[in-house]
């Protein structure tokens, strides 16, 4: 099951199964409450029972946890159904002769709290069983519910593949014409060719970042030594940005990450800290505690809490999809994504690793 498809099982399992629990729990608690009541009843009328015999003058059962005394004292409105519940016994007045005798009888709790607990155990193995059935039939059911969703996610996503895969011939032939023609000393500072190779750019760096972005719920993370992956994205952009300096202040950070996702975040972050970058401007990579940090001394972000969103940019030439794809693919790695800056003075985003 996919990343999206457990959040969305979880979603409709959870509530579902939730109020169907919440009801078994408060079916079992009202009816305990009513067999114990209904235990208390029994007991009453055991103690009855037992007066009726000792009046009658009949065998009383032997071993029996009711005892009795006979107490010279006057009762002030008697009630003859009274019954009083006692922390370790039962008790009952009853008359006993016309000279205002009555008879205290008392009845051992013991056997009252076993019958109790007898009761407590069928009720709640009941009530595991019923959970248990109604856990299987939310799975299935969640399950059911999904189907028409993974359909429609299967469907959207092989759509996207064949269509990135489709842009992959057309972009490269561009991108190696776009060179060709840069040869020409006829189109030196041409405008025109200067906008496309611009936008040709922004293109292909999207074109990468969604081809990155579809192996999100399938991406498979292990343990890398990432200054070998911060060394091959700097390099990369030195060659562009041959102005700026390039600081890498880590000898070894190993964390669990997908190579490619994470070189692909790096890219973005790294092209962006150098594409708004000052002349003879600097970018520090280093890390503290286990935070890998990306420092530059560009223009700086007005809404450094936004960046992240998709499709804000603070820019013309941007699209701002790229970051918002940058903190897609950290979610997925389970990495969370900062940034801090000081509009002229500079930016510093942060990738702080759980594991």
């Amino acid at each position: 099951m996919l990343k999206h498809e457990k959040k969305a099982y979880i979603k409709f399992f959870i509530p579902y199964f939730g109020s169907i629990a919440i009801l078994i729990l408060a079916s079992g608690f009202f009816y305990f409450q009513e067999q114990k009541q209904m235990l208390i009843e029994k007991e009453h009328f055991s103690m009855i029972d037992y007066i009726r015999q000792l009046k009658m003058k009949q065998q009383l059962p032997k071993n029996s946890s009711i005892t009795y005394e006979v107490l010279d004292k006057k009762i002030e409105n008697f009630n003859i159904n009274n019954f009083t519940i006692k922390e370790k016994h039962f008790e009952k007045y009853i008359p006993y002769s016309w000279d205002g005798d009555y008879l205290l009888v008392k009845k051992n709790k013991q056997e009252f709290y076993k019958k109790l607990f007898y009761t407590k155990v069928e009720i709640v193995s009941g009530q595991i069983l019923l959970l248990f059935i109604f856990a299987l039939l939310s799975y299935f059911l969640a399950l059911r519910a999904l189907r028409p969703m993974q359909e429609a996610i299967i469907k959207l996503d092989n759509f996207s593949k064949d269509l990135i895969h489709d842009l992959n011939t057309p972009l490269t032939s561009i991108l190696l014409n776009m060179k060709l023609l840069e040869k020409n000393s006829n189109f030196n500072g041409n405008k025109p060719l200067s906008r496309i190779k611009k936008n040709v750019e922004n293109i292909s760096e999207l074109h990468n970042n969604l081809t990155t972005l579809l192996q999100e719920d399938t991406m498979l993370v292990s343990e890398q030594n990432i200054v070998k992956i911060i060394e091959d994205v700097v390099l990369t952009h030195q060659k562009i940005y041959t102005h700026l300096e390039y600081k890498i202040e880590l000898k070894e950070f190993y964390v669990s990450v997908n190579k490619n996702a994470f070189s692909q975040v790096l890219t973005n972050l790294i092209s962006n800290a150098s594409k708004y970058n000052k002349q003879d401007g600097f970018i520090k990579i280093y890390s503290i505690n286990r935070i890998l940090y990306i420092e530059d001394n560009g223009i700086g972000i007005k809404n450094p809490s936004e960046i992240f969103n998709r499709s804000y940019t603070e820019q013309n030439s941007g699209t701002g999809i790229g970051l918002d794809i940058t903190k897609r693919l950290c979610q997925a790695m389970d990495i969370e994504i900062s940034a801090t800056s000081q509009t002229g003075v500079g930016s510093t985003v942060s990738l702080k690793f759980k594991c």
